[in-house]
């Protein structure tokens, strides 16, 4: 394994590599990822689901973050950065590899299975990224980095959704969706085996390339840094501490990283549904999740501007929060039919893809504040963070189960408390340090 070595010994050159290939890697997480918003009406028709089972697509993608965010930073503790990304990218490689049994026999759980497995590679590399990158410079423009790290993951994101509609669903498919009702138990089946028997080859693909990124990671030239160092001061500061529960500021994060992921899944993956609300057919659906995230990429690109110079990142954090509580009453309380770029919607789905602006700079103000001050815990603490990332398996079932319940506006009273959680970490939360 490489010697850790200082962030303040790598060279300008050195530095902007580094974040070159981390932004490829957060490109890859993104993919991998924001395919799930289409994900979920697809299978909700192929494998015939309620709202609720449609949303385990994201619940067994995200729990893995839970399961596997501390036993990664045992291991990228034990292998270093690079081999533990390198894992991780295999073991997303493998979780693809598995969509292709379930493919051919219609098998939910077992596409279940294959998410989870592509979960557990991402809670890997990004245990590794999200410290690495936070680091990687001076703490004051770290929301600056995780903005440009932003682009790169929600710029996948937009592309996604469309690739997998382009590569999966055909023009006669809306056709198809109506006519399933009527249709005889066994031409039913041999269309509903026809429609999710297409993910069998692009799934093949992802695998390979996956797989061919693990060892391009393992001997690029990204260094291993040293993100646990200490100053004098911080060490005498910490030198009492035993555990990292011993740090309120960081679990009070990671309670923030829980809900705000949360509520930015549920702005993507549940606007496909929403816009089906309102009878618009999957095929003209499918690019509501990109408004969603190119509203998210027009935030980073605030914040890469704005950041430190003219807004502290806190200051851009808090007016995040305070965008997301408002954007929420406009969705439950918004009436009125406008035309949104071409499409015919109730004005509230206007502020779901609002809500991308609003959560654009939430996650890079969290990061910095939980990390600060961990010094030698900053890997398990960083872990602590990535298993918030579970409520991307939560939160939508909530959704879910409340649209079931009552229906798809009603639901998104779920997002209220969050927001006012965030706002209250935001303003007071990050600074309680006994």
């Amino acid at each position: 394994m490489n010697k850790a070595v200082s962030v303040s010994a790598l060279s300008r050159r050195d530095t902007q590599i580094s974040i070159l290939i981390i932004g490829f890697m957060f490109f890859i997480f993104g993919f991998v990822s924001w395919v799930n918003a289409i994900l979920i009406p697809y299978f909700k028709i192929g494998c015939e689901l309620s709202n609720f089972q449609a949303y385990f697509v994201t619940f067994a993608f995200y729990i893995s973050y839970f399961v596997m965010s501390v036993p990664a930073s045992f291991l990228l503790k034990k292998v270093g950065f690079k081999r533990g990304m390198m894992l991780g990218f295999w073991l997303m490689s493998l979780g693809a590899f598995i969509f292709l049994p379930a493919s051919m026999t219609r098998t939910y759980p077992i596409f279940l299975l294959g998410l989870f497995t592509l979960g557990a590679g991402l809670a890997i590399l990004q245990t590794a990224a999200n410290p690495y990158i936070t680091v990687l410079g001076p703490q004051e423009s770290a929301a600056q980095r995780i903005s440009i790290m932003g682009i790169f993951n929600k710029g996948a994101g937009v592309l996604a959704p469309l690739v997998f509609a382009a590569v999966i669903l055909k023009a006669t498919d809306s056709d198809l969706f109506k006519n399933l009702a009527s249709m005889s138990g066994e031409a039913r089946n041999a269309a509903l085996d026809e429609l999710v028997g297409r993910v069998t080859i692009p799934y093949a693909i992802v695998g390979t390339v996956l797989f061919l990124l693990g060892l391009l990671v393992r001997f690029s030239p990204l260094p291993e840094i040293d993100t646990d160092s200490e100053s004098d001061e911080l060490a005498l500061a910490n030198s009492g501490k035993t555990s990292i529960f011993q740090f309120p500021h960081l679990i009070l994060g990671a309670i923030a990283i829980f809900l705000h992921v949360g509520t930015q899944v549920i702005a993507i993956d549940t606007i496909i549904g929403y816009a089906g609300s309102m009878n618009i057919q999957l095929l003209e659906a499918k690019v509501f999740p990109s408004y969603t995230l190119l509203a998210t990429i027009a935030g980073y690109i605030l914040g890469i501007i704005c950041i430190p110079k003219f807004i502290s990142q806190v200051n851009a954090f808090r007016v995040c929060t305070i965008l997301g509580t408002l954007f929420t009453l406009g969705i439950i309380f918004g009436q009125g039919e406008v035309q949104f770029l071409g499409h015919q919607v109730d004005i509230s789905i206007c502020f779901v893809v609002l809500l991308g602006l609003a959560n654009s700079l939430i996650w890079a103000g969290i990061w910095p504040l939980a990390l600060d001050g961990l010094g030698k815990f900053t890997k398990l603490g960083a872990s602590i963070l990535i298993m918030g990332l579970c409520g991307n398996a939560i939160m939508p079932l909530f959704y879910g189960y409340l649209a079931d319940l009552y229906d798809l506006r009603s639901a998104y009273w779920v997002l209220f408390p969050c927001y006012l959680y965030l706002v209250f970490y935001s303003v007071y939360g990050h600074k309680i340090r006994r």
